[in-house]
């Protein structure tokens, strides 16, 4: 694994996180993969006199360092994309509940674990439909149970069903549908597939724009970037591809989230609170929508952003991150079961 450490006081990472008393650090475990969080975290330090020691690493082997570590870990906050592992870190023990009215207050309680305060979600990501606009009718893709109708056969693309974004989704349609729809759903999603599923989101995209298929799902900062980008063969890709923000007549767009808390063993408690609490204002919301095309979870957070201001308002699903996450472990078990690899 390849990790990206912060040039600063590495030393104290490697001698347990504790800072001097002439100094204050905040170390972090980042599976968050943006280099325009980069302003964030310097913001957070001109803001605090808080130096952040980061490691960035994969979702997967940023948690099972942490709990290999355990008591001995340096980590002081965790922080993650999707719910389902923000929940699976909570089952596991890594966090400490965090007492904050900053956090509480600004927050919506459908973004963060109600239960124990634990983690919170500090911004989110919409999953869309991608569409070849010379082949697809929007209104033919306008809900994700019509992505399972067999008069689309051999029009989707879509990446592995075992990834937590599609385990997210798929708890969704658990909730929405119950058991027996959610997996005759997950089976129709097979049966259309143009495929076998492969890549990540932008991979969906390319590829309906290719016609490799017509249909593809993806989260829609993806499509965003695709839009920002100066390269000709990007702008191609979005001149020829349009986004559907499934579900607006009846439970809104189903929404996963990035977000974080601070781990049981955190030897700087008070830098981590300051920290969560950092990220939940206006100042790093805005960040989190103008670096990387997220929306902000803070109701009323004021961005500048061309690409997402494009995308217009939509209708969003208000299930709870947290009832989802805990959904996931079943969802799974049906993606499986469908033969959604």
């Amino acid at each position: 694994m390849k990790h990206l450490v912060s040039s600063l006081l590495f030393v104290a990472l490697l001698g347990g996180g504790h800072a001097t008393a002439q100094e204050k650090v905040l170390n972090l475990y980042n599976a968050r993969h943006y280099q325009t969080d980069e302003a964030l975290y310097a913001s957070f330090t001109k803001a605090t006199g808080i130096r952040i020691n980061r490691i960035d690493g994969k979702e997967d082997e940023m948690f099972e360092r942490i709990r290999r570590e355990g008591a001995a870990s340096p980590a002081d906050v965790f922080l993650t994309v999707d719910a389902a592992r923000l929940q699976l870190a909570d089952e596991a023990g890594l966090f400490a509940p965090v007492k904050s009215k900053v956090l509480e207050s600004r927050i919506p309680a459908e973004f963060r674990d109600t239960l124990g305060n634990h983690w919170f979600g500090f911004s989110f990501r919409a999953r869309v439909v991608a569409y070849h606009k010379g082949k697809v009718k929007p209104e033919d893709v306008d809900s994700f149970m019509k992505l399972a109708d067999p008069k689309l056969k051999g029009k989707l693309c879509v990446r592995s069903g075992g990834h937590v974004y599609n385990r997210t989704l798929m708890a969704a349609m658990i909730h929405h549908h119950g058991d027996e729809k959610a997996e005759a759903w997950a089976r129709g999603i097979v049966g259309n597939l143009a495929r076998e599923p492969k890549g990540g989101d932008t991979d969906q995209i390319r590829a309906v724009a290719a016609g490799e298929c017509d249909i593809g799902i993806t989260n829609h900062y993806y499509y965003a970037r695709l839009m920002a980008s100066t390269k000709p063969e990007d702008q191609e890709v979005v001149r020829r591809v349009a986004l559907v923000f499934p579900d607006q007549k009846t439970v809104g767009t189903h929404l996963n989230i990035s977000g974080g808390g601070m781990l049981k063993h955190a030897p700087n408690k008070e830098a981590a609170v300051k920290f969560l609490e950092y990220l939940a204002s206006d100042e790093a919301q805005a960040y989190f929508a103008n670096g990387n095309n997220e929306w902000p979870v803070v109701p009323g957070a004021k961005f500048d952003n061309p690409h997402l201001a494009a995308m217009g308002k939509f209708k969003v699903d208000r299930l709870s991150a947290a009832t989802l996450a805990r959904d996931t472990p079943k969802a799974q078990r049906m993606i499986d079961r469908a033969g959604w690899k």
